[in-house]
C-alpha cells in the first residue's frame, strides 16, 4: 500500500527536528492527519510549514506547542486532537533529553529530575489521556521511542539512561493492562542518531561524556549514524493495520525484522522476544549451584 496510514490521525511529540520530523513527515506521506507537539513554538512553527506542504486534501496537519512532561498542557493537547479529529489512531511518544552529563554524584540534580519528567512523565502522562479514547473506540497505536540507555548502562548519563529503563518497562506493562482491547504499545529503539544529542555529546566532550562515550560519537559523527528513515519506516509500520496484534514488544529500527513480524505474531505473543528481561548464569553458559 502506498498510504498504509490513510485515514488515520496521529499526535507525535518532540515533532520539530530530529527523529520526530522524520517521523511526522513519514506519517504525512504515508497518508495520516498529525498533529505536531514540542516545546519551541518557533521551531515547531517552521518544521510544521515543511510537513504540512507534504499534505493531500484529505489530511490535516497542525502545530500545538506543549510541555509533555505537565499535566495541564498534556490535557489541553489531547483535549486539541480530540477536537480536530473524528478519531485518534496512533500516540507517538518521541520527545527526550539527555539531561545532565557527568558523575552521577555531581550532576545538577533539578536538571537530573528535569530529564526523568520530560523522558519518562513525557512518556506516561500522553498515554493515561489518550488510552480512555483508544479504549472507547476499541483500536489504538502507542509508539515510544527508546535509546540506547534501555538496554545498556550509559555512564555519566544516568538520568538519560534510567529514565529510557524505565519508559520501556512501562511500555511493556502498558500493553499487558491493554491486552485484548485492540490498543497495541510498542517501542522502537531507533539506532544512534546523528541528530541535536549527538551534538550535546560533542559539545560537552569527553571530561562530561567519559572517553570512550566521546570516542563513539566522534566515530558516529563521522560515519553517518543510522539513517532516521529506518526508524521513521519502523514507526509507520507500527502505526499500520499491518502491525495489529505486536504488543508489548522493543523492536529495533536497525537490527530486527520488522517487516516480517507479522508472519511471527504466534510467537510474539507466547514469547518474550523483544522484551526487557534479566540474564541469568545458564543463559550465557555458566552452570551455578543454586539454594
Amino acid at each position: 500500500m502506498s498510504r498504509p496510514l490513510a485515514g488515520r490521525a496521529a499526535i507525535i511529540t518532540g515533532a520539530s527536528q530530529g527523529l520526530g520530523l522524520a517521523i511526522s513527515a513519514a506519517y504525512v506521506d504515508a497518508g495520516a492527519s498529525v498533529l505536531m507537539c514540542a516545546r519551541d513554538e518557533a521551531v515547531l512553527q517552521r518544521a510544521h510549514a515543511g510537513i504540512s506542504a507534504r499534505a493531500e486534501s484529505d489530511q490535516q496537519v497542525v502545530a500545538r506547542a506543549a510541555d509533555v512532561s505537565q499535566p495541564a498542557d498534556v490535557e489541553r493537547l489531547a483535549a486539541a486532537a480530540l477536537d480536530l479529529f473524528p478519531q485518534v489512531h496512533v500516540l507517538v511518544n518521541n520527545a527526550g533529553i539527555y539531561g545532565p552529563k557527568g558523575p552521577s554524584e555531581d550532576v545538577d540534580w533539578d536538571a537530573w529530575v528535569q530529564a526523568i519528567q520530560v523522558n519518562l512523565f513525557g512518556s506516561v502522562l500522553p498515554c493515561r489521556a489518550l488510552v480512555p479514547h483508544f479504549k472507547a473506540k476499541g483500536y489504538g497505536k502507542i509508539i515510544q521511542l527508546s535509546g540506547g540507555g534501555a538496554t545498556n548502562p550509559l555512564p555519566r548519563l544516568s538520568a538519560y539512561a534510567a529514565s529510557k529503563a524505565a519508559v520501556v518497562r512501562f511500555a511493556e506493562t502498558l500493553a499487558e493492562e491493554l491486552r485484548g482491547t485492540g490498543i497495541d504499545v510498542n517501542a522502537i529503539a531507533p539506532g544512534a542518531l546523528n541528530t541535536r544529542l549527538l551534538d550535546e555529546v560533542l559539545e560537552a566532550g569527553p571530561s562530561l561524556v567519559g572517553d570512550a562515550f566521546y570516542a563513539r560519537a566522534i566515530k558516529q559523527r563521522d560515519e553517518g549514524g543510522a539513517p532516521l528513515v529506518k526508524g521513521a519506516g519502523l514507526a509507520v509500520f507500527l502505526a499500520s493495520a499491518g502491525s495489529d496484534g505486536i504488543t508489548g514488544k522493543l523492536l529495533s529500527a536497525v537490527w530486527d525484522p520488522w517487516p516480517e513480524l507479522p508472519e511471527h505474531l504466534d510467537d510474539l505473543n507466547r514469547t518474550d522476544v523483544y522484551t526487557l528481561r534479566r540474564i541469568v548464569p545458564s543463559d550465557r553458559g555458566l552452570e551455578w549451584k543454586t539454594p
